[in-house]
């Protein structure tokens, strides 16, 4: 049997192992969170600012079902070939690759993605990727009271409805559709299925601010989020800043009625501004996109139906997964590095802060911006930060390469005349030329930045005077046997040849013209290349 003192030394023994298994299990806890703040700080979805982006929105379609007033004409609006749009597969592989970076939220969206008819399919393989922690829809409930028993089924954690009015008269106005009825009943549906929907109103005056107290008296029996979106013109809108009713002002309005009207906690990453009437069973919420932005913690990036990555919905700057997929020579840490490259380049806050104001703020409503120009990075000369870079050519296989260019000096009459009796008081032309396209082709690297110093086995350059065309014409055919092409040393070649012409000539005369510049062949790589 053991003493009170050898009790005393178990006890005090047993404390000690205790307290050090806490402390081990504190030290474990601070590691993985500096090691998580760590993997965050050099992920590619942590942009230059320290913003590290766990949600992504991805439209599905271009389509929808509605055809609402101030989002497109009563026709529609012109959508892309279908081979323009990223397939369920591509969709899939880039939910993938954007979770195993650190995405954990995915909320669909469109055009309506309610029209894809393999949504539930979609829901279902998303919530199957492991690490990823919620799937959410945006939709204008036309059709959940056929789909989302579906949907849940499939793992659907939440959903956000747009509804602008809760007046079956003023909604067939503004979509030029029926169907209010059957939003309300998706609405209620939802709440019996256990969820609490969220209902996005984008307030306008003149158009529905006269039912702001309505949607308050909305959240009184229903658990909804009604959330307020400030409205915002965009380019090609004829719709001016007056219409806009901002945050300040629609509290006001809400606490003439309720003045008990107060604010609730708010998360980190939150873009609503979250309010409630004490002993609703709902609650209010206001994006402030116009008055009072959010960018600091955004932590949002798009994924556009024809497979761009926005880093702002604010923003026109747009990136082409899409094309960098279907590259052959494109692999997935290359894509990762792309997507990268996006996220750095994000602004600290969008375009609308102190200048003029672009807005989306309708999920349908990137419909009218289909036909802007879109910057495109798949580059293969950029790095991660977007910064220029040469191509490593390393793994590429050896072979005899040959390239060939041609470029044209129109001079004139008179040149022509001068030259053919090399009667110039430079010289002659057309050997100086030659001698000149041939020092400027071993010179490309030095003249062309991201040009590999390659050593060439042969550089030709053919100057002839085509007298009947007055013109001399420049041809320069580059052999080299290495790891990349010599199109840019062809190009180069003819290129200085054909200033030099100019330069020999112009003290008798400026009319002189250098066109057609262009590659004629190319052999020995990838993608060989013949002009017709």
């Amino acid at each position: 049997m053991a003493t009170g003192s050898q009790f005393h030394k178990l006890a005090t023994a047993a404390k000690t192992v205790e307290t050090t298994g806490v402390q081990q299990d504190l030290d474990t806890d601070n590691k993985k969170s500096m090691a998580a703040t760590i993997t965050q700080r050099h992920s590619p979805l942590t942009d230059s600012f320290g913003r590290h982006h766990t949600y992504l929105r991805i439209s599905l379609t271009e389509r929808c079902n509605l055809r609402c007033d101030y989002c497109m004409p009563a026709e529609g609006v012109p959508l892309q070939p279908k081979s323009q749009l990223l397939t369920t597969e591509e969709v899939l592989r880039l939910a993938r690759i954007f979770v195993e970076q650190g995405v954990r939220k995915i909320r669909l969206t469109g055009g309506e993605p309610t029209v894809r008819r393999d949504i539930v399919e979609v829901v279902g393989q998303l919530k199957a990727l492991p690490q990823l922690e919620h799937v959410g829809i945006t939709t204008n409930g036309l059709v959940l009271t056929r789909l989302l028993l579906p949907l849940q089924r499939a793992g659907l954690d939440s959903l956000n409805i747009s509804l602008d009015t809760l007046r079956k008269d003023r909604f067939e106005k503004i979509t030029r559709r029926k169907g209010w009825e059957r939003v309300i009943a998706g609405i209620d549906l939802a709440i019996q299925l256990g969820y609490r929907p969220k209902v996005n109103c984008v307030l306008m005056r003149n158009f529905n601010e006269d039912e702001i107290c309505d949607f308050v008296e909305f959240t009184r029996e229903r658990p909804v989020d009604v959330r307020f979106i400030e409205y915002m013109p965009f380019s090609g809108n004829k719709w001016h800043t007056e219409r806009l009713i901002s945050y300040s002002e629609t509290k006001q309005i809400i606490r003439e009625r309720w003045p008990e009207f107060q604010a609730l906690p708010n998360g980190p990453n939150d873009t609503s501004k979250a309010y409630a009437v004490p002993g609703f069973a709902g609650q209010l919420g206001f994006i402030t996109s116009m008055t009072e932005h959010f960018c600091g913690t955004c932590n949002r990036l798009r994924l556009t139906a024809d497979g761009n990555i926005k880093v702002c919905l604010f923003g026109n700057k747009e990136f082409s997964l899409r094309d960098a997929m279907r590259s052959e020579d494109c692999t997935e840490q290359q894509l990762v590095e792309l997507i990268g490259s996006a996220v750095q380049r994000k602004k600290r806050q969008h375009a609308g802060i102190g200048g003029n104001r672009i807005l989306l703020h309708h999920p349908h409503h990137r419909q009218q911006h289909l036909q802007q120009l879109r910057n495109c990075s798949s580059l293969t000369h950029i790095n991660a930060q977007g910064k220029a870079q040469m191509v490593d050519v390393a793994d590429k296989a050896q072979s005899t390469r040959i390239a060939s260019a041609e470029a044209t000096v129109q001079v004139g009459e008179r040149l022509t005349t001068l030259i053919a009796a090399n009667e110039l008081a430079k010289g002659d032309v057309l050997s100086v030329a030659q001698l000149a396209g041939i020092m400027g082709a071993k010179q490309t690297s030095q003249l062309i930045p991201l040009c590999h110093n390659i050593a060439l086995s042969s550089v030709r350059v053919q100057a002839t005077l085509l007298e009947a065309e007055q013109c001399v014409r420049l041809v320069a055919t580059v052999r080299c046997h290495g790891q990349t092409g010599v199109e840019m040393e062809a190009l180069t070649a003819v290129t200085v040849a054909a200033l030099t012409v100019y330069d020999m000539c112009k003290a008798v005369s400026h009319d002189i013209a250098i066109n057609n510049v262009r590659l004629l062949s190319k052999s020995g790589g990838k993608r060989d290349y013949q002009r017709q």
